[in-house]
């Protein structure tokens, strides 16, 4: 009697037990992954995009992107998506106003080339880019404008103090400078560079202060030299 008691319990809650445990693993795999509905690449201004100004808590400074999944019986759990610039990005923190709303953020004009979702719940095919929300503003410390003017204060090619002419020189035949012109570089009124040469002598030599000629105080010298030569022969003939 004990035993047919313990069977009609006991076999019960061991199937119960064996039927969950087959279970547990459909559960933890009720998650698949599925591809954007929009043919890529794309970008924000793309033709056919919906825009509008303000997606979620992306900054106006950046393209903003915004993916939903048709339904209400599905989520995301995971969004890759791939830009050109700005490389592959994944998000697993989704919403406002609930999970099965996505956002992301790109460079302006970044060119989207791929995106595909995990989700569960629900048996959709794909999900959908809702809208974007184009920058609108330029980032700062990027010059607006590219100067168009060469500063007013840039120095002429030609400076106005360079002498307009070069100075005139007339040289005589010996070389020297001609009286009354300055030599190139030289001050007007200045000395002459080179002295002039002295003129030849001609005619008597000048007097030395008295009234007789010059040849005449040669000859007398000359006597005097002839005179005193005379003596000093006589002398020595004397004392012979």
């Amino acid at each position: 009697m004990n035993r047919l008691r313990w069977a009609t319990t006991a076999l019960p809650v061991a199937a119960s037990l064996v039927l969950a445990a087959g279970a547990a693993p459909a559960f933890a795999t009720d998650s698949y992954t599925i591809p954007v509905h929009q043919a890529l690449p794309l970008t924000a201004t793309s033709q056919g995009v919906e825009n509008e100004a303000k997606c979620a808590d992306i900054p106006s400074s950046q393209d903003g992107w915004h993916f939903v999944l048709p339904g209400n019986s599905t989520t995301f759990k995971k969004l890759t998506v791939t830009f050109e610039p700005g490389g592959q990005k994944v998000v697993t923190v989704f919403g406002p106003p609930s999970d099965k709303h996505a956002y992301v953020a790109s460079e302006p004009g970044a060119k989207l080339t791929a995106a595909s979702a995990e989700v569960e719940g629900g048996s959709v095919q794909w999900f959908n880019l809702s809208h974007t929300c184009p920058a609108s503003v330029t980032p700062s410390g990027t010059p607006s404008r590219t100067p168009s003017k060469t500063p007013s204060g840039t120095p002429s090619s030609t400076a106005s103090g360079t002498p307009s002419k070069t100075p005139s020189q007339s040289v005589s035949p010996s070389g020297s400078v001609t009286p009354g012109q300055s030599a190139g570089g030289t001050p007007s009124g200045a000395p002459s560079a080179t002295a002039s040469s002295p003129a030849p002598v001609t005619g008597d030599l000048a007097h030395t202060g008295s009234s007789l000629p010059v040849a005449l105080v040669s000859a007398l010298a000359v006597a005097l030299v002839a005179a005193g030569g005379v003596l000093v022969v006589r002398r020595r003939r004397a004392q012979q």
